[in-house]
């Protein structure tokens, strides 16, 4: 169990270790934090809190480092008050504004606004919640073997795929056969506009029933799978600070930024729901990013799920990069409701 005194000495730790990135010594927690105690005392508390899993000693001569453990005891504490507001929220939120008729600007916006404001990689996301409804679908014949299947989802979300016909469809067939389907699926979940594309194609297109059934089968795999357009900014950012001089530790998250599947995957790992979540080094459930810290936020609004998130070392401004997030999102899920 911890005490309060040692609850002290670990947010003090943290906030310092945060502040310089040197390990920290019991006199400098004793002349700047807790002014009543003296080295001696702190320096057995620290040592409680070393067996305990808070801090760990880089060298036996060198100061404390916050673990993984420390860092949340100091999130949580963050967590239990209303963070000031960032330094030009207001600049940003009227730039935020002009953008907001664009979602692909705006979000462009949002992700280099959050990692110049943070130094952190920043990704900004949006995705259809599993209700969308699909606005259009369209046949676009490519040439003699091929046919293009899109599916246009609200929120302006596209998906498609090319599929292999066994003999040339005039595109006059195809786009009658698209405004039947249109027809049937006018304000319908995707979930029953499966079964009317199954019926209308096997209508309309009986000749080429089991490649367009096939299209149907991958476009509705999409839709069910939660899919995301992102705009990732900050790898310059985030390599200019000195947690990120030693190229071999970095390599796991460089890998990471240049995939949107892997984006994906890390993003689906947490099953994030609507709100923020912080999630710190050993906690990560991928093992190479436990030398990092993510911070997530999730808007639902107007049928679309936008994802704000950060990602950068275990000694981030927590404090100033969740402000950012909560205060960027709060506009966004305002302007978006």
């Amino acid at each position: 169990m911890v005490t309060e005194r040692q609850l002290e000495i670990i947010l003090a730790v943290v906030y310092e270790y945060i502040t310089t990135g040197e390990p920290v010594g019991s006199r400098a927690i004793s002349k700047r934090y807790l002014t009543g105690k003296s080295p001696a005392t702190i320096r057995n508390e620290m040592a409680d809190l070393e067996e305990m899993g808070y801090l760990w000693q880089p060298h036996t001569s060198a100061g404390r480092v916050p673990t993984s453990k420390a860092y949340r005891f100091y999130v949580d504490a963050i967590l239990q008050r209303k963070p000031a507001p960032p330094q030009g929220l207001e600049r940003w939120l009227k730039e935020i504004k002009k953008r907001r008729r664009n979602t692909e600007e705006l979000l462009s916006y949002v992700s280099t606004l959050m990692s110049r404001t943070t130094r952190c990689f920043s990704v900004a996301a949006i995705g259809a919640l599993g209700n969308m409804q699909p606005r259009r679908v369209d046949f676009v014949r490519l040439d003699s073997e091929h046919v293009m299947v899109l599916v246009v989802l609200e929120g302006g979300l596209v998906h498609h795929r090319v599929i292999a016909v066994p003999g040339d469809i005039s595109q006059e067939k195809l786009d009658a056969a698209a405004r039947k389907v249109n027809e049937l699926i006018a304000s319908r979940p995707w979930s029953e506009v499966r079964t009317a594309l199954y019926r209308q194609i096997r209508g309309e297109l009986e000749d080429y029933f089991n490649a367009c059934l096939a299209a149907i089968d991958e476009l509705d795999a999409m839709a069910l799978r939660q899919n995301y357009h992102f705009f990732a900014r900050g790898a310059s950012e985030i390599l200019k600070l000195p947690d990120f001089q030693d190229v071999s530790r970095i390599s796991a998250i460089l890998a990471l930024l240049e995939e949107e599947e892997s984006l994906l995957c890390l993003l689906e790992s947490y099953s994030l729901k609507e709100g923020l979540h912080v999630i710190i080094g050993e906690e990560n459930a991928i093992e190479e990013m436990r030398d990092y810290s993510l911070l997530f936020n999730v808007v639902d609004a107007a049928g679309c799920r936008m994802i704000l998130g950060l990602i950068g070392p275990l000694r981030m401004d927590y404090e100033g990069s969740i402000a950012t997030l909560e205060a960027i999102s709060k506009d966004l899920r305002e302007d978006h409701m």
